[in-house]
Parts: structure tokens; C-alpha cells; sequence
């Protein structure tokens, strides 16, 4: 069984902004793969389904972005998920909008909500799946960017960067990570 975590902040007003990609992207995987309808379960909404033979579980924390860790870990816990079993697909401000890559383990770089994922799982061995969104270019516009929605050439690179990664993300599932990294960092916006 894997656990496929997208990360976000809740609610209709924030849906399109760049924070949320990792929202939209396991949406997607959702009705790509004919998952469960989404429902409530403590502080997430969860879906389950099957890529090829493997069960999957949907997670989309509602307890904002930085506090994403703790209902991740509750559900990987209640299902004995591992780390190495957990896949979060996530925005990324270090990468050109619509770029991918895709990492195993180390650190947070700096995203909070990783911070917090890094906090409550006992290992830091999950897969990350970064979304690329661009940077503002200061710091200080970080937050207002990463919580607006992207203009129209950069979502129509964001959707593409989700659609590739949903594509490799059934290699990822059933072992061939080697291909599965070749074809998210192959991808050009």
C-alpha cells in the first residue's frame, strides 16, 4: 500500500493559487485513476484506489500547509504505511514553473510543510514529487506569490508538469524508479 499526500491549504479561497498544486495534482490522480469520492477523516480528506495492483491512499491535510506533518503521519500510522511507501507531490519555489524533479529523503530545503512532515514521520525517507512554480525573485514577495493564483502561461506549465508527473508515477509505484526520475527530470517546460 502507498500513500500519496498532496499538499495545500484548505478552503475555495485559496484552490488556484500556487501553494495548492500539490492539492490539484493528487485531485487529478483521483479522477485519473477512478479513486473513491474524497471524505472527511480527522484532519484530512482521504480517497483510495489502485494503481496496476497496488492500493493507494489519497491524503489532503486541512490543516493548512505547515501543519501538514501530523494527519500524514496519523493515517501512514493507522494503514503501517513506511516512509519509503509515502510519495508527496508539493510546490516548488527553487524550480522554474512547470520544471520537475523528484527526490528520496534529506532535508526540507526551507518548504514548511515538509518542515512539519520532517517533524512527525519518523524518517525522512519519503519521495517528494516538486512541482516546479518560479520565484518572485526577493523573499520578501514569497508569501503574497505563493498564495496567488499563477498567470495563464504559467498554470498551462504547472498543468503540464502534473500531467508528466501522473504519468511516471505508476513506474514509481511499482519499483522502476531509474525510468520513473528519467522521464520527471527529462521533462521540459
Amino acid at each position: 500500500m502507498r500513500l500519496l499526500a498532496g499538499l495545500g491549504n484548505p478552503g475555495s479561497n485559496y484552490a488556484m493559487n500556487r501553494h495548492n498544486v500539490g492539492f490539484l495534482a493528487v485531485d487529478r490522480l483521483a479522477d485519473r485513476h477512478g479513486c473513491s469520492p474524497w471524505k472527511k477523516r480527522g484532519p484530512s480528506l482521504i480517497s483510495d484506489g489502485r494503481i496496476g495492483f497496488e492500493k493507494i491512499i489519497l491524503v489532503k491535510p486541512q490543516s493548512f500547509m505547515n501543519k501538514s506533518g501530523l494527519p500524514i503521519a496519523e493515517i501512514a500510522r493507522f494503514h503501517k504505511i513506511d516512509a519509503n511507501d509515502i510519495f508527496v507531490f508539493h510546490d516548488e519555489l527553487d524550480l522554474a514553473r512547470g520544471k520537475l524533479r523528484v527526490k528520496t529523503g534529506g532535508g526540507h530545503g526551507g518548504h514548511n510543510g515538509l518542515r512539519d512532515i520532517h517533524q512527525h514521520l519518523p524518517s525522512p525517507n519519503y519521495h517528494r514529487l516538486r512541482i516546479g512554480i518560479g520565484h518572485p525573485g526577493h523573499a520578501k514577495q514569497v508569501s503574497d506569490y505563493v498564495l496567488k493564483a499563477p498567470g495563464k502561461d504559467d498554470a498551462i506549465a504547472i498543468d503540464q508538469a502534473i500531467d508528466v508527473a501522473l504519468d511516471a508515477l505508476p513506474l514509481f509505484i511499482s519499483g522502476d524508479f531509474a525510468r520513473a526520475t528519467q522521464i520527471i527530470n527529462g521533462h521540459k517546460p
